[in-house]
């Protein structure tokens, strides 16, 4: 699978970028993606949005080597894969947030967590909170009218109970163009005169064209052409991973 990415603040954004992404693969056939998004009424969301992706690289590596020097090696199905992981970034956010004594104001972000198996071509998404989800050009925006839940809100519950009643869930079973992205993707508009008359969808431009398709930055000069060529900006920051086979 070829990967790309890009993490770039909103045009409205002056300080920090309060998103965040982070991918890698646990073994041969299994990737991890995800991207987060601070809240920004929130306080110093970068920094739990940051951490939420350090935590899950914490986690993924942990799950390489135990699985890598284990005598056995059992299949297990991608949701109880991904429901390991992400108790375990329950744990690790507990721990962070007593040893750091944050505020749950501190602890807002988004998530967006997939999790994908090449070998048999399937995978697992869930969304905590809003933001795009393209799957081999099949559109699917989770849109929580300006208010989207939070992890922090989340921590001291039962995470078993937490987990089953997710229904922000989606099971891909064909891996060909998908991405994840952060709800900045929809936030385009024009800050300048386009050179052209030209129109251009900036969504469809950075998740379904596959133009530039080998250059490993084929997102970021997307971004580039349709600031410079088309005169749109997103306003809200932005991350985006997309993979493609």
């Amino acid at each position: 699978m070829e990967i790309y990415t890009t993490l770039q603040i909103g045009a409205y954004h002056v300080n920090h970028c309060e998103d965040y992404l982070f991918f890698d693969h646990i073994d041969s056939n299994k990737i991890i993606c995800a991207v987060m998004d601070g809240c920004t009424m929130g306080k110093d969301s970068y920094l739990i949005s940051s951490l939420t992706g350090k935590l899950l690289r914490k986690i993924c590596k942990s799950l390489s080597y135990k699985f890598f020097y284990s005598k056995e090696h059992p299949e297990i199905p991608l949701d109880d894969y991904l429901k390991i992981i992400l108790q375990e970034l329950f744990s690790e956010l507990k721990i962070l947030k007593n040893q750091l004594q944050l505020e749950r104001e501190e602890l807002l972000t988004t998530l967006i967590i997939l999790l994908a198996d090449t070998s048999a071509d399937k995978g697992v998404v869930l969304v905590v909170g809003d933001g795009v989800v393209n799957i081999n050009g099949a559109m699917i925006t989770f849109d929580q009218d300006n208010k989207p839940d939070y992890l922090g809100y989340h921590l001291s519950e039962d995470f078993d109970h937490w987990y089953d009643s997710q229904l922000q869930k989606i099971f891909l079973h064909e891996l060909i163009d998908v991405s994840i992205a952060t709800d900045g993707i929809e936030t385009f508009t024009r800050v300048a005169a386009p050179e052209n008359s030209e129109v251009i969808n900036p969504v469809d431009f950075l998740l379904n064209d596959q133009t530039g398709r080998g250059n490993e930055e084929m997102l970021n000069r997307k971004l580039k052409l349709i600031e410079h060529k088309f005169g749109l900006n997103h306003t809200d920051d932005l991350a985006v991973i997309r993979m493609i086979r």
